[in-house]
């Protein structure tokens, strides 16, 4: 890309925004002959102010239409910035597997190499180092996917399977909690059909399970909900004693399907849903985290809280927190008590208390700064506390909205 001619840079990013160059033209306020010929190169971007338009419109850093390296803040070193967004998104749309059909698949790594890489991304996504995940995740896309490819033919392709569907969904993951819900959702689908290959039904129901978060985040909260719940009833504990690995890859997509439920309202499915993962946790006996789901008791608790939040009510989400278990919570892995800070910090707005929300942003912070800095929610929650904090708010408040860049 550094080497193309900023016309050529503007019209990739434009492809990349999947806008015609009439929308994309409107949105300038220029003529669509105007774009095609700055694309072509007939005509010059002399004005800085206009390459500063382009690149508003087309939501990237300027510093990428001028083809220099882009200037990353010290801030947000820990989160996902748009560089790595658009390396995660190139390693996504490689098909290996196609190319695999007609030419010799180039060297993977060695599987167990992979199997340490996967769970060393696991954790780092679990420990909320987002900025580090980002950039390790492009290589490992692509040496999972070269390792699929490389050992399809093989006594190990299921075992290559099933490390790519882990990568896709540590990546859908990842994705979804910096906003880039398409991409998220394209790669926990990826997930899906990899996992039927690798044989494994509680892989193939963790991939169900990111398709269902990344539809609610686009707003897709009824196809949300028919999955998550269509899929935990496939995976529905029998009259014999059920393994702890399918209890939980079960309670997660309950938990999950009350998340959905109550972005429409439905209270009475909420509950149903939060009873029967509350009765696979207690059959579990105790908080793991078998197939990277955190899933217990504790987590159970969690969604109490988060649901709450979600139905509005506040003061429900708050009483839930302050009676959960101190010891439980504590054991959890930073991703989800930071999440839940996060979910805290919005009930506390809804009941008005806006002081003991900012403590809950801080204490997220604290706890994993990647998880409020890098959100676009908590972007909003601290916006709206700052908004409604009478006179100057407390210094740490100041401080923490302006490392993250939302006005004070």
């Amino acid at each position: 890309m550094d080497e193309l001619p900023i016309g050529r840079r503007v019209a990739y990013w434009r492809g990349r925004r999947k806008m015609s160059q009439q929308v994309f033209a409107d949105r300038l306020g220029k003529s669509k002959s105007w774009v095609d010929k700055v694309e072509r190169g007939v005509r010059r971007l002399d004005k800085f102010s206009v390459v500063y338009d382009i690149a508003d419109v087309l939501q990237v850093d300027v510093q990428l239409l001028l083809g220099k390296e882009v200037e990353r803040k010290p801030e947000t070193q820990s989160c996902i910035d748009q560089v790595e967004v658009e390396e995660i998104r190139a390693a996504l749309e490689r098909y290996d597997q196609m190319s695999a059909f007609f030419q010799a698949v180039p060297q993977s790594p060695p599987l167990p190499e992979m199997h340490k890489a996967v769970s060393h991304a696991w954790l780092t996504y679990q420990h909320a180092k987002y900025g580090a995940l980002a950039r390790a995740l492009p290589k490992l896309l692509r040496d999972a996917q070269a390792a699929d490819s490389a050992y399809a033919n093989s006594d190990q392709a299921s075992r290559a399977a099933h490390l790519l569907g882990q990568v896709y969904q540590i990546a859908s993951s990842a994705l979804r909690k910096v906003g880039e819900h398409e991409l998220s959702w394209l790669a926990a689908d990826r997930s899906i059909a990899v996992s039927q290959r690798a044989g494994d039904q509680l892989l193939a129901g963790l991939a169900s399970y990111r398709v269902g978060s990344a539809l609610l985040a686009l707003g897709r909260v009824r196809p949300s909900l028919e999955v998550n719940v269509n899929i935990a009833n496939r995976l529905a504990p029998g009259p014999n004693r059920p393994d702890a690995e399918q209890l939980s890859v079960y309670g997660m997509l309950l938990l999950n399907g009350a998340m959905s439920a109550s972005r429409i309202g439905d209270s009475a499915t909420v509950r149903d849903l939060l009873s029967g993962a509350e009765q696979a946790s207690i059959e579990l006996g105790g908080d793991f985290n078998h197939y990277w789901t955190s899933f217990g008791p504790t987590n159970v608790q969690l969604h109490r809280c988060a649901t709450a939040v979600e139905l509005g009510d506040g003061r429900l989400a708050v009483e839930a927190h302050e009676r959960m278990d101190r010891a439980g919570f504590n054991a959890l892995l930073p991703e989800r008590r930071a999440h839940h800070y996060l979910d805290i910090a919005r009930g506390y707005t809804q009941i008005g208390d806006v002081e003991k929300a900012g403590e809950m942003l801080l204490e997220g912070d604290r706890l994993a700064p990647s998880e409020i800095r890098c959100r676009p929610l908590a972007h909003e929650v601290l916006s709206d506390v700052l908004r409604r904090t009478r006179g100057t708010p407390p210094a740490p408040i100041a401080e923490l909205a302006e490392q993250m860049g939302v006005g004070v």
